[in-house]
């Protein structure tokens, strides 16, 4: 039996983008104390929801919407019942969600992939045999254990930050897909030495979407200077895999608020932003594990 194609996956936090119009007119006719009301129900709803660090809020840029809402959560129920608490807000009468992204945070195991199929077979284990999926699994646990804080993040605190979904050509002449795994790892290993460069001044989580959305992935860029997410999205298109492979759709790009400052944006101004103090670290608040340096 021939090695399996399809490179393993860690999967984590249940992902959703909420790109939001606000109904400008209807929402300056309210009387002041009508405006006060909502806002003050919205708060009480909002504010814990980006306390957890799980929520976050971002003034957009462009035509394409006011503002987008970032939320992770533990599982696709929470995220619902997420969702439903702002429908349930009377804000709700006065904003659209005019479109929206719904994905899980993914890490790709490219080499890791290859790592394993060598040392399975090198045991005389064939490809989805009980043994094969067990060592499968047993390597696997480690690695969710070892990369839980990327799986399960928290909303990074910069200033700004640049959401865009992406796919993987598959068509007649180029086919990501029917690619040898031993080529697609060589191009992932080249595209994340770029990204590698930028640590320090970007951060970036990738969302898988595949049976989720209408695009394969999400990547979500965050920095204090949005410059860096031209700089670093440039440079990528040079190399292989985003050359010849990758489909780009809408770019979105939001500056961070504080959600109990949403009076503020309402009333059309340009909220600022002042980062949260970093907690400190302890065996109880630390993020689900221990750290290790990404694959990408």
């Amino acid at each position: 039996m021939a090695m399996p194609a399809v490179p393993y996956t860690l999967d984590g936090a249940a992902t959703l983008h909420q790109m939001v119009r606000v109904h400008w007119n209807q929402w300056h006719a309210l009387t002041d104390a009508a405006r006060g009301e909502i806002l003050q129900e919205a708060s009480a709803v909002l504010g814990p929801m980006e306390g957890s660090g799980k929520s976050a809020a971002f003034s957009l840029l462009g035509h394409r919407g006011d503002l987008m809402l970032l939320h992770f959560r533990d599982s696709f129920d929470e995220l619902n019942e997420a969702e439903m608490r702002i429908n349930s807000l009377r804000l709700r009468d006065f904003i659209d969600i005019s479109h929206s992204y719904l994905s899980v945070v993914e890490l790709g195991l490219y080499a890791s992939t290859s790592k394993m199929h060598g040392e399975l077979s090198g045991k005389g284990f064939a490809p989805y045999s009980d043994e094969w999926n067990a060592g499968v699994e047993e390597t696997l646990e480690r690695q969710r254990k070892a990369m839980a804080p990327r799986l399960w993040p928290e909303v990074p605190p910069n200033r700004y930050c640049c959401f865009y979904p992406m796919d993987r050509k598959r068509g007649e002449e180029k086919n990501w897909y029917v690619l040898p795994l031993a080529d697609r790892q060589r191009m992932m290993h080249e595209h994340g030495l770029i990204g590698r460069r930028y640590q320090g001044e970007v951060k970036q989580i990738i969302s898988g979407s595949i049976g989720f959305d209408n695009w394969e992935w999400g990547v979500d860029l965050f920095a204090d200077n949005p410059l860096v997410f031209k700089k670093l999205i440039y440079e990528m298109r040079f190399d292989e895999v985003s050359a010849i492979y990758a489909l780009f759709g809408d770019f979105y790009v939001g500056l961070r608020f504080a959600m109990t400052d949403l009076g503020e944006f309402l009333a059309g101004k340009s909220p600022s932003w002042t980062p949260p103090a970093p907690a400190e670290a302890t065996d109880e608040t630390s993020p689900r594990g221990g750290t290790r340096r990404p694959e990408h």
